[in-house]
């Protein structure tokens, strides 16, 4: 598929808390009108996954096994196989040959490509026009029901806020409404833009990232 070329002029309706037009929020070009470099985003994703989990199966070698280290038999004369240890892979109740073993495995991401991947992810959104302005979240009353009327009357189900500083209440008010998320703007990643298919952002929140270019 082919990228598409960055966007110049950013500006992005602005909605007010009852789902009206208050304005228009510009966005620096530099975090939200780069080019998408899409293989950044997907090597983003892999990583992040990956160091969200972890290799839990784990099976003992013949070292980790209870039982005795003796010779079960002499060694010739039985006109059976040689055998040492009853702890043998061979053996019930041995230990396991190649089994796997719990690990947790961090992959290493670069702050610089980190970066590079949330500006090429915020910039997709804005190509496909998935941003908007939000304000007065000051004025948000804690209720589940206002945020769940904006997201009716913007007519969005797939959401992320991206709010400059953690707001309690607006946190309480979306934590039922299953596909609405709530990130402050440094705390965001790569992965948490891709999966919402809307994001709404607080000129606080843009500032901030423009800071953080």
């Amino acid at each position: 598929m082919p990228v598409k070329k960055a966007v110049v002029g950013l500006s992005v309706p602005m909605y007010s808390l009852d789902g009206k037009v208050s304005g228009n929020l510009d966005l620096p070009k530099q975090v939200f009108g780069e080019k998408v470099n899409r293989s950044l985003l997907a090597q983003a994703v892999r990583i992040y996954l990956n160091n969200q989990t972890a290799h839990f199966a784990n099976t003992k070698t013949r070292s980790e096994v209870r039982g005795s280290t003796r010779k079960i038999y002499k060694q010739k004369g039985t006109g059976g196989a040689r055998h040492g240890s009853n702890r043998a892979p061979i053996f019930v109740g041995g230990g396991i040959a190649l089994g796997p073993k719990s690990r947790k495995v961090i992959l290493d991401f670069p702050q610089k490509m980190r970066k590079a991947a949330i500006i090429s992810a915020l910039s997709l959104k804005t190509l496909e026009g998935e941003v908007l302005g939000i304000n007065g979240l000051e004025k948000a009353s804690g209720k589940t029901s206002q945020f769940d009327m904006l997201m009716k009357k913007l007519e969005k189900k797939s959401t992320l806020f991206i709010l400059g500083e953690r707001n309690e209440i607006v946190q309480r008010a979306v934590k039922n409404l299953g596909k609405i998320s709530v990130v402050t703007a440094g705390n965001l990643n790569t992965l948490e833009i891709l999966k919402h298919k809307t994001v709404i952002i607080s000129q606080d929140a843009v500032e901030k990232l423009g800071e953080q270019k």
